[in-house]
């Protein structure tokens, strides 16, 4: 998985390509410990993944749960697959999809 970050003051666009599943979630991870703090605005954008499985969810739902307390997060650009995931799993209710 490839991660590009675009960051604008408090706002912070991530930009995932590949897999988000068990092997690269702890790379995700890591790289929103060191940059969530300060952030009123997280988008993700899924435009170039193509699978994510429930270490991925996961790691969105712990963000969600820290930019609810702090701001605002998206995510957009979601492809059918991952959007059939997010319906599946109830996280199309609780995350902002664009």
């Amino acid at each position: 998985m490839i991660i590009n970050k675009k960051s604008e003051g408090t706002k912070l666009e991530i930009l995932l390509e590949g897999r988000l599943d068990t092997t690269t979630s702890p790379m995700l991870e890591t790289e929103l410990k060191q940059s969530i703090d300060g952030l009123t605005e997280l988008i993700f954008n899924f435009e170039k993944l193509e699978y994510i499985s429930s270490a991925g969810l996961r790691i969105l739902l712990a963000a969600q749960k820290i930019m609810n307390k702090q701001g605002s997060m998206v995510v957009k650009n979601v492809n059918e697959i991952i959007a059939e995931v997010f319906e599946v799993t109830g996280f199309s209710d609780i995350l902002t999809i664009e």
